[in-house]
Formats: structure tokens, sequence, C-alpha cells
């Protein structure tokens, strides 16, 4: 295979993926929802390993699991909610039912499937599930942090992989080579395969870089407000591959939501360190 050959068959791959592993009936595995099944694995086996090496951590694999799972549903209330406020409050505000049913009421009663999550809205889900578990169960929450923080990034790779392969939140249009063509954006043109780009830094290169300075940072917390800084870098130049959302665009001059929302991200990270630091230094 020569480079033009390469090329062909890399800018026209989104057009041959099935998102469909197999189907029976009516039931469809779809390889969208196992990769959000080996993200979360991915992070139990990671923190599980932790808890076995590190004497710091006060917790058994029970609790972990019992932990992760707070920490699943409230990600996935809280992507939900987030996407409702965020991205299309206005929409939700006149058709209420459909933030929770999988329905769509305009003309008539058509099945649509839950669709449109927030990462950053998942994110604050997370907090707060995590605050209150470890709160009834007497537990440090920035010590959990400290434990979890790191094993997270790594799953990212696998649930933006899976987002390629549904063919959705590619990028915007490019002239360069590395753009693909995705059957489901509008016009004709190669798009940036942003959903890639995440997958790597938001995912690998974020992972390499918490998971080897995670022995080095003793402070409690303040592994996660570097990770809120260092995921909030990495999306916040990421979204100028990404395409907006149709209904929002730029909300502040060439800004997206998403890279808003990534400042916010930052902003409390770096706010996070200073009080940590300044607070146990008294």
């Amino acid at each position: 295979m020569d480079m033009k050959d390469f090329l062909y068959w890399w800018q026209h791959l989104p057009e041959h993926m099935d998102p469909v592993i197999f189907q029976i009936g009516s039931f469809r595995l779809q390889y969208y929802g196992l990769m959000y099944i080996v993200a979360f694995a991915t992070t139990y086996l990671l923190a599980s390993y932790r808890i076995r090496r590190e004497d710091r951590f006060k917790i058994d694999n029970e609790q972990l699991q019992s932990l992760l799972t707070a920490m699943i549903i409230g990600l996935i209330v809280g992507a939900r909610l987030g996407y409702v406020l965020f991205y299309n409050f206005s929409y939700y505000l006149q058709r209420p039912l459909e933030i929770i049913l999988p329905f769509e009421f305009s003309g008539g009663i058509h099945f649509t499937g839950i669709t449109g999550m927030s990462y950053h809205g998942g994110l604050i889900g997370v907090v707060v599930a995590a605050v209150i578990f470890v709160r009834k169960n007497h537990m440090e929450f920035l010590r959990m942090a400290d434990l979890i923080v790191p094993c997270i990034p790594l799953g990212y790779t696998f649930g933006r992989l899976g987002n390629f392969i549904n063919g959705e939140l590619y990028g915007r249009v490019t002239t360069l080579p590395i753009g693909m063509f995705f059957p489901i954006a509008p016009g004709p043109g190669r798009r940036h395969p942003s959903q890639l780009y995440e997958a790597f830094f938001e995912g690998i290169v974020l992972f390499l870089v918490l998971w080897s300075i995670k022995g080095r940072i003793r402070t409690p917390g303040v592994m996660l407000g570097l990770y809120l800084i260092g995921y909030g870098l990495v999306r916040f130049f990421i979204e100028y591959a990404r395409q907006p959302d149709a209904q929002l665009g730029f909300v502040f001059m060439s800004f997206s939501m998403g890279q808003m929302l990534c400042a916010a991200m930052m902003l409390a990270g770096g706010m996070l360190i200073v009080v940590l630091k300044t607070t146990l230094k008294k």
C-alpha cells in the first residue's frame, strides 16, 4: 500500500465502520456501550492495583466497587443534566419530559433514545456522588480523589474511540490529509477526527503524566487540582478542531461552550491547589 492508497483508506475509514457488533432481533450490542464498560473496568483495575501497592489508601476492593458505582451513577445523571443546562436549556425548558424519557413529543411521540451528554456535567455529578459516598462511609474525600484521579484518564481513550466508531463528535472541516469523511456530518468536506485527538491527549497523554507523578504528590487533593488543569488545558485546545454544537455555535467571541467550561475547570483546579497549599502551611 503506497501513501496515496493509505490516505484514501484513512480518509474514508468512518464510512466503512459499523457501530453494531452484532444484533439479535431488536437487541443490538454496540461498540459505544462496550467501550464505556471497558473504560469503567480500566479505572477499577488501576485503582485496585493502587490500593494493593500503596498503604496510604484505607479502602478495600468492596468499598472501591461501591464508590465507583456511586460515581458512575453521578456521571450519568450529571452528564445528562449538564447537557440540558449548558447546551440546550431553552429546548428542554419547553419539553422537560424529554430530559428523562427517550421520546420526542414534537408532532407526536417518536422514540429517540436519550441523547446528549456533557463531560463537564458528568464531572460535577461524579464529584457530588463521591462527596456523598465518602461522607456516608466516613472516608476522606481528598484522599479518595488522590486514589481515583490518576486512574480515570486512560478510560477516556476507550470512550472517545466509541465516539469515533459511532461517527459522532466529529471535528471541523479541514483540508489537511488527516481529515476524514464522516457520513453523518453535513457537507462533503473532510473533518478533523477530533475524537482520536481526544482519545490520545485526554486519555493516553494525561494518564501518563498523572500516573508518573502520583507518587511524588503528597498534599491531599492536589492531584484533583492537577487533573482539572490538565484535562481543561488539553480539551481547550482540542476544541479548536472540534465542531461546536449546532444549536450553540460560538458562545463568546470565537470560543465554544466547551472551551468556556474548560477555562472554568482550569481556574477551579488552580484555586483548589492554592487553597490546599495555603491551608496545610498554617
